[in-house]
């Protein structure tokens, strides 16, 4: 009998498998799936025909016409009537180690817990995603496909006095499915203030009435979209790298392909045992003495409050602005609110090599301001270049990312950050292969080489892997799915 959300206490006489081996394999099938209920072409017809069925707009406004919005007399913080949602407030951040030691700035503080949920389902032995064609108002081209529930605990409990969120008694009801994945995840830390989401995914057992907005894709397709600049949106890219590790279709000839197939599967090698990894971890956390403080938002040094944006004197990092949405496929059709909106593009960029025929990739340990527990483990290089246009002080390895050719790109998409707290927050997201000379196998302090299996256990945990290395980690997936498909189509006898 398969399990239920109430039964995750099996009495004392039951043994179980601490993971059903079926998992992996039925994983692996869906991601080697390239056609599911539909076809992938059909998917993009159906996609633009959402697109042209809702009414969707986003302008800037003012902060004097936020509705519900105001800045508290005391504090100079950027807060909402209900005294739910969010907040905008002012951060002072302390380091004793790094280049960074102290700076201040405003920050979303957002205690509550959100849902980010996808709703798996069977069919014809092939198990299938529910995914939505969801408008978020910070997105540049507004519709993008999003998990199945995206909404904080003020969208479900309906602070908002909107409609009811679709499907949303799968991830909060018992006995409605399987959880495959369920674990808290920190959004961006340099944004927001100790912010987590329960990451869910949940296999249906019943029957799934499907709403207009929402659509059954296999993970072999969602691969192949995340492929695409600003369809698969922040919120769905991290439920998925928190999919159940599987071991991917094996290509046969390219010597890269083969590497990332070796590095998905959990049973291979690594330069470093999980347990040296989780000690070198362990002590990146503990040699940073980090002090993250609240204070008004009326008090941070550097940066000036306008009429229509909170932005530094010099221009650089970010803005904060406030926005007039109108979205008639929403819960809440209209509405006003603040968005965080950086000056610049960012990248987000792993550095790879082969390491003993295994791909390994180089993590960074990195410390930002909102995190709960001061450093995660980051892409090799995260970080705006225009931020650093001028400046002694530049990331490590940020010059060789930008200079890397395209015969050592691997992946290269561009894709949106959370469009329901910022406005065109972007990065282009980049898997670069390097050699000796470049990265060595002894990194700089802060840096370790890692496998993807090793990301792939340690994003079962709560707060080790950051947002913008889990949106990695599900396209290193895509990538390995995209090898497999090729090397099929160039070698059909092949298994």
């Amino acid at each position: 009998m398969s399990s239920t959300l109430t039964e995750l206490t099996p009495s004392p006489s039951v043994v179980q498998p601490r993971e059903p081996a079926s998992i992996a394999d039925r994983i692996a099938t869906s991601a080697a799936a390239a056609t599911g209920r539909m076809t992938t072409d059909a998917f993009r017809d159906w996609f633009a025909a959402r697109g042209k069925a809702g009414r969707f707009s986003v302008k800037r406004v003012p902060f004097s016409r936020l509705r519900g919005w105001s800045f508290a007399p005391d504090t100079g913080n950027l807060v909402h009537a209900s005294g739910r949602f969010f907040s905008v407030e002012g951060l002072h951040v302390t380091a004793d180690d790094g280049p960074h030691r102290e700076w201040y700035q405003p920050i979303i503080k957002q205690p509550e817990v959100g849902i980010l949920g996808i709703l798996a389902k069977d069919f014809d032995g092939v198990l299938h995603f529910l995914m939505q064609a969801k408008m978020e108002p910070g997105n540049r081209n507004l519709l993008q496909l999003s998990p199945t529930v995206q909404a904080t605990r003020s969208n479900y409990t309906k602070v908002h006095k909107g409609t009811d969120v679709k499907y949303i008694q799968y991830f909060t009801s018992p006995g409605h499915g399987r959880i495959l994945a369920d674990v808290l995840q920190s959004e961006h830390g340099s944004w927001f203030f100790h912010k987590s989401n329960r990451n869910m995914i949940v296999e249906a057992d019943d029957e799934v009435p499907l709403n207009e907005d929402f659509i059954w894709l296999t993970l072999g397709q969602l691969h192949e979209l995340l492929h695409s600049d600003n369809l698969v949106n922040m919120d769905a890219r991290t439920v998925l790298a928190c999919l159940p590790a599987y071991r991917p279709a094996f290509p046969s000839e390219d010597g890269f392909a083969r590497a990332l197939a070796r590095s998905l599967d959990p049973e291979a090698g690594a330069l470093l045992t999980d347990v040296d990894l989780l000690s070198w971890f362990t002590s990146e956390r503990s040699r940073y003495d980090v002090r993250a403080e609240p204070i008004p938002l009326a008090e941070v040094p550097g940066w000036t409050r306008h009429d229509a944006r909170i932005g530094t004197d010099d221009g650089r990092w970010f803005d904060v602005v406030a926005v007039e949405v109108q979205a008639d496929n929403r819960e809440v059709t209209s509405w006003t609110q603040p968005l965080i909106e950086p000056s610049s593009r960012g990248i987000a960029a792993f550095l790879t090599r082969s390491l003993g025929g295994v791909l390994h990739v180089l993590a960074q340990a990195k410390v930002e301001g909102g995190f709960l527990d001061t450093v995660e483990l980051a892409p090799t290089v995260q970080a705006s270049p225009d931020n650093f246009t001028g400046t002694s002080v530049r990331p490590p390895f940020l010059d060789l990312v930008l200079s890397a050719g395209p015969d050592r790109i691997r992946y290269d998409a561009i894709h949106s950050e959370e469009g329901g707290r910022f406005l065109h927050a972007e990065n282009r997201y980049l898997v670069i292969e390097v050699d000796e000379s470049e990265a060595p196998t002894m990194p700089p302090a802060g840096f370790q080489w890692v496998t993807i299996g090793q990301l792939s256990a340690l994003v079962k945990h709560g707060h080790y892997i950051n947002v913008q290395a889990r949106t990695l980690l599900a396209c290193l997936g895509a990538m390995s799915t995209a090898a497999a498909s090729h090397d099929s189509m160039r070698n059909p006898s092949h298994d």
